[in-house]
């Protein structure tokens, strides 16, 4: 087992202090860097995921290229629902396509808990290869959907800005919602756990629509499911959770235990640090959009981003994933405005 050179993450992670924020983005593996779309041009997406060489040749590039403090393993949230038992493509153009989704209680028999190894070893091998080449250079993150938002697109069938089927499913179906969101929160703590075996050294929980509910609804449907998966997990392995939009639940996510909250761009760090408490690590929060503005002005933001969170344990990182758009030298411009602070002392 190589010793990690740069265990910043970590560190700030577990509360301890740092010479500076370590630095990551989040869909760094992929869509904007030029190699990746070499690749794409050859391999169907689930190819990219499902072959480990590949999979870690595409983790890999931006700790090369961009020089970002950790890697975080290239796959998909929507292989959970694959390793259920659902039909899932991905459209070009268009994005994921469930063709087959959730509308009925009696739907839920399609589905099954996996065995995780057996339908999702790939990742794991992924994470065995990856962790090798890494040699030590970097931690390396893994990965998971939270319960709702593969809910959403288990029922929606597609990608949707609103998810409203999903949501009248969970409003008028409230025991099939139920027995599903505990079906993929089993199959998630036993990925997660997989994931951690095959040597991830952070997790994050994605919950890229729990934004969508109110704070009820969210501690009903969503947060209620993410504390399942962070109880079982948190004394494993540094734990992150992510929930777009849903900053008005900061405060019952840091009572998760996580090791780290992300936030978006839409919420200042001094608020989002009210709502957490101090003993929570604030990931976040620069707004993707502004990685294509002037590179002077991308470094500006970032050092004005890096003071409001002065003086607490802060990851930098977007606030959602990067652009496919976004040049790499702008991207890299982010990473070095971060590698660059000097903390105040």
């Amino acid at each position: 087992m190589s010793i990690l050179k740069n265990d910043l993450l970590l560190r700030t992670l577990r509360g301890q202090a740092t010479e500076r924020p370590p630095v990551w983005m989040m869909r760094q593996a992929g869509r904007y860097l030029p190699d990746y779309m070499k690749l794409k041009e050859k391999y169907s997406f689930f190819e990219r995921c499902r072959i480990p060489e590949l999979a870690t040749e595409i983790t890999v590039q931006p700790v090369e290229q961009v020089g970002v403090d950790a890697a975080i393993i290239f796959s998909d949230i929507l292989v959970v629902p694959q390793a259920m038992g659902m039909e899932v493509q991905m459209v070009e153009g268009k994005g994921p396509l469930l063709p087959d989704p959730i509308k009925h209680y009696n739907d839920l028999g399609k589905l099954h808990v996996p065995d995780v190894e057996e339908e999702l070893g790939y990742v794991f091998d992924a994470l065995r290869l990856t962790k090798k080449t890494l040699d030590g250079r970097v931690p390396l993150i893994g990965f998971a959907g939270a319960p709702f938002t593969l809910l959403c697109y288990m029922v929606q069938g597609k990608g949707s800005k609103t998810f409203d089927e999903a949501k009248v499913f969970c409003y008028t179906q409230p025991d099939a919602a139920h027995r599903l969101l505990q079906m993929i929160t089993d199959t998630t703590i036993a990925y997660l756990k997989g994931q951690v075996r095959a040597g991830a050294d952070v997790v994050q929980i994605f919950d890229s629509w729990g934004g969508l509910l109110g704070p009820e609804d969210f501690e009903n449907i969503s947060l209620r499911y993410i504390r399942q998966i962070v109880s079982a997990l948190k004394e494993e392995v540094l734990t992150i959770i992510f929930a777009k939009g849903a900053w008005h639940s900061l405060e019952g996510m840091a009572a998760t235990g996580a090791h780290g909250l992300g936030i978006d761009w839409c919420i200042k760090p001094a608020m989002a640090r009210r709502l957490a408490g101090d003993a929570v690590t604030l990931q976040g929060n620069f707004d993707p959009a502004k990685l294509l503005a002037p590179i002077p002005a991308i470094r500006e933001e970032a050092a004005a981003m890096l003071e409001a969170f002065e003086g607490h344990h802060h990851i930098a990182n977007l606030g959602h994933g990067i652009l496919p758009s976004t040049p790499v030298d702008h991207a890299r411009a982010f990473v070095d405005t971060v590698k660059e602070y000097k903390r105040r002392q």
